[in-house]
């Protein structure tokens, strides 16, 4: 049996079901009465205990509305509730309550404060029977306000959704809004989304899906802020989500955390392709396809490989840089001369903030580099290279046929570079290794 929907999905199609099968029963009593006996009704029918402790509005002129507040929705005996809102409000035509469920038609929908415990609504899921799993029609939408989602190992909150309609068969499209939360890491975004076929994402089918905005990747001591775009064929099941392939571009700036004169900065446009995933709190992209534009400090490159974010960050990228960047250190002749490209390997798994270390193979013509190094010491280094030590903090070697130092011919040269603070540390490491 499949038993994966999407979230806000079922949270939604179980305010309808409410609806559907409590307001055909009595409509001459109080609205507190009428809401206990439509919540008991649909809690029996799906083996929840659902409660609304708030006032209670009900309306049958026109369109048929109920409106019920401080909600909670729970396996009968289990802590953890599935549901939490503040207020629920559905508004749904009479040709809906005739159809007694065969047609799920609701003008709108409305949540302010939800809550949805994910794990909690897993738990519940296991334990119904199969069935036809149907995405309501919205007629006027849906929106959420303020809600949140508590999740074992990640959360979103701050969420809020514009939905304007939804038809399980037409293009969709939304606004959403709020903060994706893996502390230390947190990902506020603002976006618009648009969905092919909606119905297809709980048939566990493939769906055009395309999304532009701006978000902020953050941690205590960095942030970047960002416009992006994505797009490719969505599928989504239980708390897990894939985009194969997927076309994202990114344009941003990496900022180190407090601001003032002394923080570094590095402007980039970033373009990946290839088959992204999302799975126990971990975006993975491999194999990618990466090109990069740098600013002054970063050198635009093309490359393969794999890329990989939650908890830690892998990099593992085999490409070639089109040219030495100016603001880097000048390389000596005839090396620096060269108008060649640089064929590279670069490795990284450790902290997303690129605290760690990082293994790099470089070459140019006969001349070529192994090293170690931690990203910022390098870019402190460079700023600060007129007035600090002549010599980068790089732990590594550097074989060339032939260098000109000061006017000095050298041939046969291989220099050696010695940094203490990276002795021992370890620079490689696989997506696998993300949690």
């Amino acid at each position: 049996m499949e038993r994966r929907k999407r979230t806000a999905l079922v949270a939604g199609s179980l305010v309808l079901l409410v609806l559907l099968l409590g307001l055909a029963l009595r409509f001459a009593l109080p609205p507190d009465r009428v809401a206990g006996l439509i919540l008991g009704q649909v809690g029996r029918a799906l083996d929840l205990e659902i409660t609304a402790s708030g006032a209670s509005e009900y309306r049958l002129r026109g369109t048929p509305m109920l409106v019920v507040r401080d909600v909670v929705a729970r396996q009968p005996g289990a802590k953890a509730a599935i549901l939490r809102a503040g207020r629920i409000h559905v508004a749904l035509p009479w040709s809906t309550l005739r159809a007694r469920g065969a047609e799920l038609t609701a003008t709108r929908i409305e949540l302010d404060a939800p809550v949805l415990d994910l794990p909690a609504l897993q738990a519940w899921l296991a334990t119904r029977p199969p069935g036809e799993r149907r995405i309501p029609t919205l007629t006027d939408g849906l929106r959420i306000t303020d809600g949140r989602i508590d999740n074992s190992d990640w959360d979103v909150d701050g969420l809020d959704v514009d939905l304007p309609a939804l038809f399980p068969e037409q293009p969709m499209r939304a606004r959403l809004r709020g903060r994706y939360l893996d502390p230390p890491l947190r990902i506020p975004v603002d976006l618009a989304v648009a969905v092919v076929r909606p119905a297809a994402l709980l048939g566990d089918a493939p769906t055009g899906f395309a999304t532009r905005g701006r978000l902020i990747v953050a941690r205590n001591d960095w942030q970047l802020p960002a416009s992006v775009t994505l797009s490719g064929p969505l599928r989504i099941g239980g708390d897990h989500l894939q985009v194969v392939p997927a076309r994202i571009g990114l344009a941003g700036r990496f900022q180190t955390l407090p601001r003032g004169p002394d923080a570094t900065e590095l402007s980039f446009a970033l373009g990946l392709h290839g088959p992204l995933r999302f799975d126990e709190a971990t975006w993975t992209l491999a194999p990618a396809g990466i090109a990069l534009r740098g600013g002054e400090l970063l050198p635009d490159f093309d490359a393969r490989g794999a890329v990989a974010l939650g908890r830690r960050m892998v990099l593992q990228l085999r490409g070639r840089i089109a040219a030495w960047p100016d603001a880097w250190p000048a390389l000596p002749p005839p090396i620096g001369q060269s108008s060649s490209p640089l064929p590279f390997e670069l490795d990284y798994a450790g902290d997303p903030s690129l605290a760690g270390i990082t293994r790099l193979q470089l070459e140019r013509d006969a001349t070529r580099f192994e090293g170690r190094f931690r990203a910022f010491d390098v870019v402190d280094w460079i700023d600060a290279r007129e007035h600090g030590s002549p010599l980068p903090p790089i732990d590594g070697t550097v074989t060339t046929p032939r260098m000109e130092i000061a006017g000095a011919q050298l041939e046969g040269v291989e220099i050696t570079l010695d940094e203490p603070t990276i002795d021992g540390a370890t620079a490689t490491g696989s997506a696998g290794m993300i949690r």
